[in-house]
């Protein structure tokens, strides 16, 4: 076999994830979103800068401020000198922190790697073990109280500030889960399972009910994208028809009420 025909030998490559309790919240592409945005101030530039799309910067975004116990971007608006974005001061710590860990990581991979010679089964290993999921809403939260019944148990898992979600999980998942008061989780909802309202005081049999304000929308042919900024750094993103949009008239800036079923709330743990 010719030299140019050997296959190359297998090399160790890892990335740097800062984990925030039990589970996994800020990796390389999110740090480098943020470094971004330190430097150009703007979501546009910052987007550009990385080379994705204004969309894809702003879902990133979200799904940092979700997953965090504290907002990391924040938008500032108007002023003599237009809007902007930037981090706030635990974002500038996250940052920070994964510079300084970053260099040290990367040696540490380097000379774990010179001592591995055959790494297939371990590829294999981390593809099958990678979690990934379709869904828009993606929550880090605490649960708060668990309350049994006979087939169910009942979750309210809090988000920070006065923000919880209701969940309902059979009895079986409670107990391989391991949930009770202190444990933390990730919960998740689909952005089509939500349904939008303008009044806040409709009455639904609907458990969840979380009021905010509409941040964007992002309309397609038949069905729109509308986020709703539901404070404390969290948003929300569901999924309607134009006619539905159209008909409810929504526009940025109006209020709005998100409505799901506590059967909707998918609860995962590590």
């Amino acid at each position: 076999m010719s030299r140019s025909s050997r296959p190359s030998r297998p090399s160790l490559k890892g990335q740097l994830f800062l984990a925030a309790g039990e589970e996994d919240s800020f990796s390389h592409k999110q740090i480098e979103l943020l470094q971004a945005i330190r430097e150009a101030g703007s979501i546009s530039a910052a987007a550009k800068q990385v080379g994705i799309s204004y969309k894809t910067a702003w879902d990133r975004i979200d799904a940092m401020n979700n997953l965090a116990d504290q907002a990391l971007v924040v938008r500032s608006a108007g002023g003599a000198h237009g809007g902007g974005t930037r981090l706030t001061e635990f974002g500038e710590r996250i940052l920070s922190g994964f510079h300084a860990l970053q260099s040290e990581h990367e040696e540490f991979v380097s000379r774990l790697g010179e001592q591995l010679h055959d790494m297939q089964d371990v590829t294999r290993f981390i593809q099958d073990s990678s979690l990934k999921t379709s869904a828009r809403n993606q929550y880090r939260g605490t649960v708060n109280t668990v309350t049994p019944g006979a087939v169910n148990t009942e979750v309210e898992i809090g988000l920070g500030e006065d923000l919880s979600l209701i969940a309902i999980v059979t009895n079986d998942s409670q107990e391989r889960l391991a949930l009770m008061p202190g444990s933390v989780v990730i919960a998740l909802v689909k952005a089509s399972w939500i349904i939008l309202a303008r009044d806040g005081s409709i009455l639904t049999s609907a458990r969840n009910h979380l009021r905010g304000t509409v941040s964007q929308i992002h309309r397609g042919e038949v069905n729109a994208e509308v986020r709703l900024d539901l404070g404390a750094g969290k948003t929300l993103a569901a999924i309607i028809t134009r006619t539905s949009l159209d008909k409810m008239g929504l526009a940025e800036g109006d209020a709005a009420s998100a409505l799901f079923k506590a059967s909707s709330v998918i609860l995962m743990r590590g």
